[in-house]
C-alpha cells in the first residue's frame, strides 16, 4: 500500500495544498489506478474530488462517471454542490493545448456534464447498480463509497466499465467504515491511498464545531472514524467483529443434520428499496450452527425473491423455509407457494427490535458455537456496521434480520425432531 502524507491547510485548489511534492498536481504521482482519499468529515474530500475530475477533462479525458450513494447526492453534492464541479471549473478552463474545455453545461434530464471540448460526465446512483453496465469511461469519481447501498455491486460494475484509455483511473472520496472492499481497495498495491482528519482543514470550518466535535466526540469509535478518518474493522457498539468472524470461518461440514433457509422480505421492488434477506444455515452432528449461504437479493418482484428462495432451499435440501410476515402477512406466504407449494414453510413475526433479536444470535458467537462458510462478505460487512441504532451503515440490515431467524430457530428455538430430509 502506498501511502501520501497530508496536511490540508486550507480549500484552496489542489495545485496549492500541501500534500503535492510540487506546484501544479492534482493528483499524486507515480503508477497507480486508484486514488482511496480517507479522511474525516470537512477534510476537503469533495473538492478533491471535483477538482481531480476538472484536471482530467482538461488533460484530454472524455468519458467519465460521477457515482454518489443517491442521485440527489450526485446533483446536489458532486455537480451543484459548492464543491461541487460547477464551482470548481470556470469559463476559461482550457487544455494545456490551449483548447477550450471551459465551465460544464448540466443537462439534468440526460443525467450528465458536458464541456466545451465533448467530454462527458455520467451521473450514476449506487441504489442502482445495473445503470452501471454497458456505459465505459476513462475516469471515475466514485463519493463517499462508504455510504452506498450496493457498495460491492456497484464498485463491480464500475471497474467492469473503466475501460477506456491507456491509463483509465478512479478517484474515490469517502470517510471510511469497516467494510472489506475499502480494506481491500487499501492493501491494494495498485491503490494510492490519501489519509486525512477533520482537523486538518480546521481553519475553513466553523471554530465552533471544531470545538464542538472535539470535546463530544475526542477518543470514541465514532469520532476515530468521522473525524480522524480511521478505518476501524467495526462499529462502535457493533455485536460481531471482524477478528472473530475471520476465525469462525470454516468449510461447510458434511454432517448437517438439519438446514433451513430464512427469508426476509421487503416493503417494494424498486432500487430504493430494502433488499430481500434469504441466508441458509445449517446444524451439525456437535450441536454447532453454520451459516452456508447468502442469496439475498435487491429491487426484486415478490415472484423474483421468492424463487430464488425456493431454489436455494431446493438446492441444499433444505428441511423448513423462515419467512417473516410483518410486511406482507399471508401474501408472503402465497407468493412463495405459488413458486413451489410443497415448501415446509414456517412463518414468523418480530415483536421485538431488532438489536434485540440480534443479542442472543450474537452471544451465540462469542460461545463459538456458528461458524461461517466462505464468501458471505456482504453479510459479513453488515454484521460488523450493525450499531445500537438498528441500522447497518444507515441502511436496513436485511442480510443479517435473515441471518438471525436462521440461527435462532436452529439454535434458540424449542422444536420437535426434524423431518427425514428427502421424504
Amino acid at each position: 500500500m502506498k501511502e501520501v502524507a497530508s496536511s490540508l491547510d486550507s480549500l484552496q485548489r489542489l495545485r496549492d495544498w500541501a500534500f503535492w511534492a510540487r506546484p501544479g498536481q492534482t493528483e499524486p504521482p507515480g503508477d497507480w489506478r486508484t486514488w482511496l482519499i480517507l479522511a474525516g468529515r470537512g477534510f476537503g474530500k469533495t473538492r478533491a474530488g471535483a477538482e481531480w475530475v476538472r484536471e482530467q477533462v482538461r488533460r484530454g479525458r472524455g468519458r467519465i462517471a460521477l457515482v454518489a450513494p443517491t442521485m440527489a447526492d450526485a446533483r446536489d453534492i458532486m455537480v451543484r454542490g459548492e464543491s461541487g464541479l460547477l464551482s470548481v471549473c470556470w469559463k476559461g478552463d482550457h487544455t494545456p493545448e490551449g483548447r477550450l474545455t471551459g465551465r460544464p453545461h448540466y443537462m439534468a434530464s440526460r443525467r450528465r456534464l458536458v464541456w466545451k471540448n465533448g467530454a462527458q460526465a455520467m451521473l450514476f446512483s449506487a441504489e442502482e447498480p445495473e445503470r452501471l453496465r454497458g456505459p465505459q469511461h476513462d475516469a471515475l469519481w466514485a463519493d463517499e463509497l462508504c455510504a452506498w447501498r450496493y457498495a460491492r455491486e456497484t464498485w463491480d460494475m464500475a471497474m467492469f466499465g473503466l475501460r477506456l484509455g491507456r491509463d483509465p483511473r478512479a478517484c474515490v472520496t469517502t470517510t471510511p467504515k469497516p467494510l472489506k472492499l475499502i480494506k481491500e481497495l487499501a492493501d491494494d498495491p495498485a491503490t494510492m491511498v490519501t489519509r486525512g482528519t477533520t482537523f486538518d482543514n480546521a481553519k475553513n470550518l466553523a471554530p465552533g464545531f471544531i470545538a464542538s466535535v472535539r470535546a463530544k466526540y475526542a477518543e470514541t469509535m465514532l469520532g476515530k472514524q468521522e473525524l480522524m478518518g480511521e478505518l476501524l474493522t467495526e462499529r462502535e457498539g457493533a455485536l460481531w467483529s471482524r477478528a472473530r468472524l475471520d476465525a469462525q470461518r470454516r468449510p461447510t461440514p458434511a454432517d448437517l443434520r438439519r438446514i433451513v433457509v430464512a427469508v426476509d422480505p421487503p416493503a417494494g421492488s424498486k432500487a430504493s428499496s430494502d433488499a430481500c434477506g434469504i441466508v441458509a444455515a445449517g446444524l451439525s452432528t456437535d450441536g454447532k450452527a453454520h451459516v452456508i449461504a447468502d442469496a439475498s437479493i435487491r429491487a426484486a418482484r415478490p415472484d423474483v425473491w421468492a424463487a430464488r428462495a425456493v431454489a436455494l432451499y431446493e438446492t441444499l435440501r433444505a428441511d423448513l423455509m423462515l419467512a417473516e410476515v410483518n410486511q406482507g402477512g399471508d401474501m408472503v406466504e402465497a407468493v412463495i407457494r405459488q413458486v413451489e407449494p410443497r415448501v415446509a414453510l414456517k412463518k414468523v413475526h418480530a415483536n421485538r427490535g431488532k438489536r434485540l433479536r440480534a443479542e442472543p444470535v450474537s452471544a451465540l458467537y462469542e460461545q463459538k458455537r456458528v461458524t461461517h462458510a466462505p464468501g458471505l462478505d456482504a453479510l459479513e460487512d453488515e454484521m460488523c456496521a450493525f450499531g445500537t441504532d438498528g441500522l447497518a451503515s444507515g441502511h436496513s440490515p436485511d442480510r443479517l434480520d435473515a441471518l438471525v431467524w436462521a440461527i435462532s430457530e436452529l439454535m434458540l428455538t424449542p422444536r420437535g425432531e426434524p423431518r427425514v430430509r428427502g421424504l
